[in-house]
């Protein structure tokens, strides 16, 4: 049997074709399948920590939809031995498909996961948000600043309603992407890795922490991420010169992110962020609020996927 959480207004639409493609095939196959829909923010969270925690056997949970909806899903999940966890990219940025070297090729994913598909030990990513009391997993990256500040202005422009032109894929994402930079302020702050080395930077404009090289849709702030090795890849933009941050987006979208005067790169199982003032914090592209104070950890080799 298998399980389906579907968010058909993913990708503008492509949850609903790639669902309706998928549902052809199960039906071809002769497949038993219960199929979920969300309606809203928190549905996906929800059926999925409502399907793991009946104690039924062995579970097949398939995801429909983009990086913010399997971060959902495995966020509410209850990570049992027997629940493996299927995705078939179908939102705007697709990060964690590219992360995991996915075809982009709609027929040969559905046959990966309903058919040809090996199941896959991977690692996942847990953000601890200081004294507010806010824990979630998270499979590609979660950061502090200018690119959590960007994820949180989207979906708090979906919740208010903003300009249709703010709503549409990338054209959205580039000009919110311009409001933010304009407004960005560095900050004072420092990490600790692993509990034993502290960095400080006078002028943090960014810091993210990934399990997946890329996330915003293509941005490569890591390029050594590897979601099998029990590590967190951390990219850190810190400079008072906001046109090097500029750089480093077009370098991080055309190419892989190297390091230079301004951007630096750490490898850690834990992490811990402190800043001078509130920063807008993100899991997978899914808003934490603001925050001054994170804890970010690896878990190796946890979640099993079919790839």
């Amino acid at each position: 049997m298998f399980y389906f959480i579907v968010n058909p207004n993913s990708g503008r639409g492509k949850g609903l074709t790639v669902w309706n493609r998928t549902k052809k095939y199960l039906h071809k196959k002769n497949l038993d399948y219960e199929v979920y829909f969300t309606a809203e923010q928190g549905d996906a969270r929800e059926k999925a920590r409502e399907l793991t925690e009946a104690p039924e056997g062995p579970l097949y949970l398939v995801t429909i939809g983009g990086d913010g909806t399997v971060n959902e899903v495995i966020d509410g999940a209850i990570l049992r031995s027997d629940v493996v966890f299927g995705f078939l990219p179908a939102g705007s940025g697709n990060d964690l498909g590219k992360g995991l070297g996915l075809s982009s090729n709609i027929k040969k994913d559905i046959r990966r996961v309903l058919s040809d598909g090996k199941v896959e030990k991977l690692d996942y990513g847990v953000l601890s948000c200081g004294d507010s009391g806010c824990i979630r997993r998270f499979v590609v990256s979660s950061g502090i600043g200018f690119d959590a500040a960007v994820c949180h202005s989207l979906l708090h422009g979906r919740k208010e309603g903003c300009s249709s032109i703010c709503k549409k894929g990338r054209l959205g994402y580039l000009l919110t992407g311009i409001r933010e930079f304009l407004s960005a302020r560095p900050v004072r702050g420092y990490i600790i890795l692993d509990d034993s080395r502290k960095v400080e930077f006078n002028h943090i404009l960014f810091i993210s922490a990934h399990i997946c090289p890329c996330e915003g849709g293509g941005f490569r702030f890591a390029p050594a991420a590897d979601p099998r090795d029990g590590r967190l890849s951390i990219c850190v933009v810190s400079t008072r010169n906001k046109l090097k941050l500029v750089m480093a987006l077009l370098r991080a979208r055309s190419r892989s992110l190297r390091q230079q005067n301004g951007v630096r790169f750490f490898e850690c199982r834990e992490l811990r962020i402190h800043t001078d003032r509130p920063m807008a914090v993100h899991t997978d592209g899914e808003s934490c609020k603001y925050q001054t104070d994170l804890s970010l950890r690896c878990v190796p080799g946890q979640l099993k996927l079919v790839r």
